[in-house]
Order: structure tokens, then C-alpha cells, then sequence
């Protein structure tokens, strides 16, 4: 019978160890019922019965995947962002119209180069 219940002694110790470890380090954000310092002083007065609270009520579960987390992400990391971009080509009418513009630019007798490259008028 002695042997019996230094067995139990012992797994009610090693039960106690981990639910104040538990306690202490899980996250403020995830605890239920009450604010996380009560569930420790909790868990250190009464051993076993706080353990067994701490793990029925207190602690709560992990978020699963289907539930939505807001994160603001910028446009260059967004997946989906950059699926929608499409390269905008020149059309060919464009390509003309600035050729003509730079022919023009180039037959103008008024500009004159200066030995840096500009134009000056």
C-alpha cells in the first residue's frame, strides 16, 4: 500500500510540475476564464485540482486554419497581386508617334547641343 502511494505522490508531483510550467509558458493571447496571473496563483494553491482546471478551462486550443487572420501584407509580397499584373506593351502607333516627336526634336534647328549633351534653347 506505501508503495502505491508514493506512486501516486509521485505522479501528482510530476502532474504539478507540468501544469505550473504549462501555465507560465503559454501564451497570454490563448488563456480563457480568467487573466493568466490567476491561473498560475490557481495552479500553485490547490496542485491537483488547479492542474486539472488549468487544462479543462483555462488553457484554449490552437487556432486551426480555417479561421481568418488579418495580416496587412504589402503588393509585392501578395501572391495574388502579382498574378493580375500584365506587362502594358507599346503599341506600335505609340512607338511611332515618340519616333516622330524625337525626329522632330533632333531636326529643330533652335536646340543646340552643349558639350554636356543637353538641350539648350
Amino acid at each position: 500500500m506505501a508503495r502505491l502511494l508514493v506512486g501516486v505522490a509521485a505522479l501528482a508531483a510530476a502532474f504539478y510540475v507540468y501544469a505550473l510550467v504549462d501555465c507560465l509558458l503559454f501564451s497570454r493571447a490563448r488563456v480563457r476564464g480568467l487573466p493568466k496571473l490567476a491561473w498560475v496563483f490557481i495552479v500553485l494553491l490547490f496542485p491537483v485540482l488547479g492542474g486539472v482546471l488549468w487544462f479543462l478551462i483555462g488553457r484554449g486550443r490552437k487556432r486551426s486554419g480555417r479561421e481568418t487572420v488579418y495580416r496587412t501584407i504589402g503588393p509585392d509580397d501578395d501572391p495574388e497581386f502579382l498574378g493580375n499584373l500584365k506587362p502594358d506593351p507599346i503599341s506600335d502607333e505609340q512607338l511611332r508617334e515618340l519616333e516622330r516627336q524625337l525626329a522632330e526634336i533632333d531636326e529643330d534647328p533652335d536646340n543646340k547641343r552643349t558639350d554636356n549633351g543637353r538641350t539648350e534653347r
